[in-house]
């Protein structure tokens, strides 16, 4: 019985089990003229509410220099990562921290906006994928990206020194040794002017080989080299595995060696460089080339980077060709290491090399003669194991688990062929839409494939998608390869950039982060220099320079008002002090050009120049809990040259003698209240002995000298009154409270600290807790000994009970309706967040709550 005929027999159960109407989706097959077929592809790709994908790809953005991730077999899009060009909703390249990883790309000291990304390639052990770190190559400027899968975010770019042009990157030697990176069109390896007619003794390929330090992440330029190549285009590359480790392959193009000139009436490129019948692949042994890359005499020095000879290379046997078939584009080597794939775009066959074969003539020194540079030719024939007509435009190819299986894609003749490279024959095709490019069967170039789909990269899609205008989507195709005949699934419409090459791997070995350690820069992985905890929001100024350090948390950015100089360059740091994931804040200034992505527990920061006039507002940009819109603050610009006139006075000449009386009545009062409040203080630090303690003490002096300064103010405010002048009067008072502002601020540090001093010493529990309930944002809401934006939780467990307490810290939500919790959410108008802490953590804020109690009295 057929699968088709199980997903009806398994509808008219549902109808026959449920009432539901039996002819329901047969109207719905004839609504849109669905087939059997397409319903059962249908079957196998959806993914129901909350299903995760078996596989996760990952594609390369093309010209938009991005990396494109989605699932396997949904087909849904998860991500854009942000690579060798700005990617606004993730900050990249807006915030500091992402602009140093993008500097690292300026080529030859130039900033680069844009990028051509080609191949992605993953770390690897025993040529096998890990889902540690994604590496990817640009073409148009020669460069590789390290992207930590722990996040998802670039962390390194590093600019190839030599190279003016690159495709044969990013390729991983088997334990992720290396990135293998080779050029595509031939140039000088210095930076000089070279006539072109000096082409076969000036112009140069290369093979860059970026040593990898996989404990920390990040390629070390120091121990990378390179290898000096014949000027043959050399093109895609791969490293050998299983009895082929040490060794990698390069195939190239025009190895007629042909200048170009249509402008001078010469044939163009496309005539002069197919020409001959074969083209060079290129066998170098990079074990070899590490040893020799360690003695100067066997190298030059290019922009700092070391350029092992072709003469060097070839005399420590390093270095050999093999005739290939014309025009080739790519060379794909299989799990075990032993045969090498490579497809000719003007021949129809696939050409399988056994890499014994070659092993074995290299061994013997059995050549069939040298190029112009020297370099030992093997004998084609004797290499091969054989070749298979395939069709017209053969490509790439990507294994399954499967015995000697592959499957190959045709560009001319769009189609994907299934076809046996050890028994040479061809087992299936299907047709793809159109002109496929590159084909990738699930970790179809590791170790151990995993079969079960392929996926065609499409250059073009024409027919098959709604028109949106001359540039066309492409078309990614999902096939199931799991039946005796190949079946097309889906057709997944790309709108980044031409997706040049994925990669796919088991979404199971893929473990990222949920949220980031508190104050992490996720761009080292390290914890951020500038992060800010709750209650260490400052702005500091240093000449022209202004830094704020501000924190972000479900709903507001403290602190909210920031005034600086027309000519500042300021700088805010912005730490997320949520801990539940996917509590992502976003930082935008209007009119700043800079935005910065703030996932929980990261700290990024942004700079500019405030070099207009104005007030600006700044906002969480992304949209984050019910109080969103109200989570934004005010930058003030004021031009220094300027004066700018008193607003409050402004305010009071508009108002008459009964409503200064009022205002200075109110002013007064507040004034009373506020000195109320330091005499407490002083009383509190005066019976404790603050002087005994002499950072408090000098806290204390600091305070002192603002109230200090109160008595000939007071005494001015008090004059103004005396004569009438009301308006006057209130605004000395004013600058009255504002002294008295500053010394309870500083008083209250002092009175804080003191506490701190003199109470019962915290267990190692307690300040565990006490970190968690800051670094978890806490504070934002609860202010000990006051009550915040949310309630004092001084005697917290008094009113409740420890049993109690521990459940609502570790999930809030299910006693929101208790009338104790009502009445506060009632009266805050705010809901304590599940901030998502362990078990571990509860225990600790809860003794932190307990020591709170115990020294009640002293906060």
């Amino acid at each position: 019985m057929s699968k088709v005929r199980n997903v009806f027999l398994l509808f008219s159960l549902f109808v026959f089990v449920t009432g539901a109407s039996a002819s329901t989706l047969q109207d719905i097959m004839k609504q849109r003229n669905l087939s059997e077929k397409d319903i059962l592809a249908a079957a196998k790709t959806y993914q129901p509410s909350g299903r995760k994908d078996e596989f996760i790809t990952f594609s390369s953005g093309g010209q938009s220099g991005q990396v494109i991730v989605y699932g396997v077999p949904s087909m849904r899009i998860y991500k854009y990562i942000g690579v060798f060009t700005p990617e606004p909703w993730q900050g990249y390249g807006y915030d500091n921290e992402s602009k140093k990883v993008l500097e690292g790309g300026n080529f030859r000291g130039k900033k680069i906006t844009w990028g051509d990304s080609h191949h992605p390639a993953l770390t690897e052990k025993n040529g096998e994928y890990v889902g540690d770190y994604l590496f990817i190559n640009d073409k148009a400027n020669p460069r590789i990206a390290v992207i930590d899968l722990k996040d998802f975010e670039t962390v390194q770019i590093v600019t190839n020194p030599i190279m003016k042009s690159e495709h044969g990157g990013a390729f991983v030697t088997p334990n992720s040794e290396y990135i293998i990176e080779a050029t595509q069109y031939a140039a000088p390896l210095d930076d000089q002017w070279h006539p072109i007619e000096d082409y076969e003794n000036s112009f140069r390929g290369a093979l860059t080989m970026w040593k990898f330090d996989y404990d920390k992440g990040r390629i070390n330029t120091d121990k990378s080299f390179s290898l000096e190549l014949p000027p043959y285009m050399q093109d895609l590359s791969d490293a050998g595995k299983g009895v082929s480790n040490g060794w990698g392959f390069i195939n190239s193009f025009n190895s007629e060696m042909y200048t170009g000139g249509i402008e001078k009436g010469l044939p163009p490129f496309e005539a002069g460089m197919s020409r001959n019948d074969n083209d060079y692949l290129h066998i170098f042994n990079w074990k070899i080339l590490e040893k020799l890359a360690e003695d100067e005499k066997n190298y030059k020095i290019y922009n700092g980077h070391r350029v092992i000879s072709m003469e060097a290379a070839i005399k420590a046997g390093a270095l050999f060709l093999i005739p290939e078939p014309k025009s080739p584009h790519g060379v794909d080597v299989s799990p075990d290491g032993r045969f090498l794939i490579v497809c000719g775009k003007l021949d129809t066959h696939a050409s399988v090399y056994d890499f014994n074969k070659i092993k074995g003539l290299i061994d013997k020194k059995e050549f069939i003669g040298k190029d112009p540079y020297g370099i030992p030719i093997l004998d084609m024939k004797k290499t091969l194991h054989g070749q298979v007509e395939l069709g017209l435009g053969p490509l790439h190819s990507s294994f399954v688990p499967e015995e000697g299986v592959l499957y190959t894609s045709l560009y001319v003749d769009s189609q994907i062929v299934k076809w046996d490279y050890k028994n040479l024959k061809v087992l299936d095709r299907i047709n793809v839409h159109y002109n496929i490019g590159h084909v990738d069967a699930m970790e179809g170039k590791s170790a151990k494939p995993a079969g079960k789909y392929v996926i065609a990269l499409n250059k073009l899609s024409i027919d098959r998608f709604n028109p949106v205008g001359p540039l066309h989507p492409q078309n990614h195709q999902l096939i199931d390869i799991t039946g005796p005949k190949m079946e097309l699934l889906y057709d997944m419409p790309i709108p980044l950039g031409e997706p040049h090459d994925v990669v796919t791997i088991a979404a199971s070995k893929l473990k990222p982060k949920k949220t980031y350690d508190m104050g992490s820069d996720s761009r080292t992985g390290k914890p951020h220099p500038d992060a800010t905890l709750a209650g260490s929001e400052r702005i500091e100024r240093n000449g022209k320079n202004v830094k704020v350090y501000a924190t972000m948390v479900r709903s507001h950015i403290n602190p909210e008002h920031i005034t600086v100089n027309k000519g500042d360059v300021v700088t805010i740091v912005v730490t997320n002090l949520e801990r539940a994931q996917d509590e992502t804040h976003g930082f935008g200034v209007d009119g700043m050009n800079v935005h910065a992505s703030v996932e929980p527990g990261k700290t990024a920061s942004v700079t500019f120049v405030a070099d207009q006039e104005g007030v600006f507002p700044y906002y969480c940009t992304e949209f984050c809990s019910a109080l969103h819109l109200e989570m934004m603050g005010y930058l003030f610009v004021k031009d220094p040259d300027k004066k700018y006139e008193d607003i409050k006075k402004t305010q009071l000449k508009k108002m008459s003698q009964e409503e200064l009386m009022a205002e200075y009545k109110k002013i007064i009062a507040t004034n009373k209240a506020t000195d109320d409040v330091i005499q407490s203080v002083v009383k509190y630090l005066k019976d404790n002995n603050y002087q005994k303690y002499s950072s408090i003490e000098r806290l204390v002096v600091d305070a002192l000298d603002q109230y200090g300064k109160i008595p000939e103010v007071k005494a001015k405010a008090d004059d103004a009154y005396n004569k009438g002048n009301l308006d006057e009067a209130i605004l000395w008072e004013n600058q009255v409270w504002q002294y008295m502002v500053k010394t309870a601020d500083v008083g209250l540090r002092a009175k804080n600290n003191l506490a701190r001093t003199i109470a019962t010493p915290m267990s190692d529990a307690a300040a565990r807790g006490e970190l968690a309930y800051l670094e978890g944002g806490c504070n934002g809401c609860h202010v000990i000994g006051q009550v915040s934006s949310g309630p004092d939780l001084t005697g917290s467990i008094w009113r409740t009970n420890e049993k109690w307490v521990w459940e609502f810290i570790k999930d809030p939500a299910p006693k929101y309706n208790e009338p104790y919790v009502k009445e506060y959410i009632d009266y805050f108008n705010l809901r304590m967040p599940n901030q998502n802490m362990s078990d571990k953590e509860v225990d600790d804020i809860v003794e932190y709550m307990k020591w709170i109690d115990e020294n009640a009295d002293l906060f």
